[in-house]
């Protein structure tokens, strides 16, 4: 589980609701100081258990980068809504939904998108179907198959217990003792347990089995024709560092290492992470630039 640092929203970032063919999702919207945005928008997806929150710490510094600056949460969780329908949450059609939110966020422009974790499964599937051309991709603490280690067992925890035990109990035995054992404020513990009995227990667990189950689709992505960055934290407890780093190998995309940083650089080097995503994406807009007047 992502703990943001604060809840409180910076200047230029306000709540809203995005309008799409495949429904209405809750978002974070951040904006430049002048209002103007004179750059490409970007895209934020959050990972299980996650939410739009959890890029607060990094919207008002890519926004003052000139961007409209969009984090949305996926369907089932937090507040947007999502059917008891298990299917609805494959990463197939949560990637269609991503699409669309891409062309209404973009207006038709090529949008930057960023996925965390889970949601970096969700957006490898938007990249790899082409429906929408993206103006760049980063998979953040992501990696190319089943998620191991110690957040694996999480991962079956939730599988096993969302449906059949219940949010609360699901709150009460793993997430609240692990929020107390990292020392977590009054305010942020109630944000974190009103966030986990908001999700829909049919799609924690349909997400949680596709965390453990993914199949590595990286050489799909790769002919996907889209500029890449991998971004993970130095002591990532996810996917392992030495993973991440070589799925960057294998798409010939750029790997930063965020120091000091564990399965959410967002949150725990805010500032580090914004920086990489803000000159990943200047590049990404240059190149795109130069092979327009080719």
């Amino acid at each position: 589980m992502s703990t943001p640092r604060f809840l409180t929203l910076p200047p230029g970032v306000t709540p809203t609701r995005i309008e799409t063919p495949r429904g209405t999702f809750a978002a974070l919207e951040a904006l430049p100081g002048s209002g103007i945005a004179e750059r490409g928008p970007a895209l934020l997806v959050p990972g299980l258990t996650g939410s739009k929150e959890d890029f607060i710490a990094v919207l008002q510094t890519l926004a003052q980068s000139g961007r409209r600056i969009v984090a949305i949460d996926l369907k089932g969780q937090y507040e947007t809504p999502g059917p008891d329908d298990r299917g609805a949450y494959a990463c197939g059609e949560l990637g269609a939904d991503i699409d669309v939110l891409a062309g209404v966020i973009g207006d038709g422009e090529p949008v930057h998108l960023v996925g965390h974790s889970f949601g970096g499964l969700v957006t490898r599937a938007a990249v790899i179907d082409g429906t929408h051309r993206f103006a760049s991709y980063t998979m953040m603490a992501t990696g190319p198959v089943g998620i191991t280690g110690r957040r694996a067992k999480g991962g079956r925890k939730i599988l096993e217990e969302a449906t059949d035990l219940g949010l609360e109990h699901l709150w009460q035995t793993r997430f609240e003792p692990e929020a107390l054992a990292s020392g977590v404020s009054d305010d942020i513990m109630a944000f974190l347990r009103k966030r986990m009995l908001a999700n829909s227990p049919t799609a924690l667990a349909a997400m949680a089995e596709q965390c453990l189950e993914i199949d590595d689709r990286t050489e799909e992505l790769q002919e996907a024709g889209v500029p890449m960055l991998v971004l993970f934290g130095e002591h990532d407890d996810g996917w392992a560092p030495e993973l991440q780093a070589a799925t960057a190998e294998r798409l010939e995309a750029d790997c930063v290492v965020v120091p000091g940083a564990v399965h959410s650089p967002a949150v725990e080097a805010p500032e580090t992470t914004a920086s990489a995503l803000v000159r990943f994406w200047n590049t990404a807009e240059t190149l795109d630039q130069k092979s327009n007047k080719v």
